[in-house]
């Protein structure tokens, strides 16, 4: 079994999350030689500006 866990910053739609675990699914059936049902994919999201990158919080939608 294959379980992945992806972090995004929270506010994309659901066809898009839908899109993102269909496509890493189908990736680890390619590179795993592994049934679907053997794929767990786990999305987390953070609040925007609850993320840094060298210690500057990222904000994705404008920040006042």
């Amino acid at each position: 079994m294959a379980i992945v866990t992806v972090t995004i910053i929270e506010g994309r739609d659901r066809a898009t999350k839908n899109a993102l675990m269909a496509k890493l699914t189908d990736t680890l059936v390619d590179v795993l030689d592994a049934k679907p049902q053997q794929v767990r994919v786990v999305i987390n999201e953070v609040k925007d500006g609850d993320y840094a990158v060298a210690g500057q919080p990222v904000f994705l939608k404008a920040h006042e």
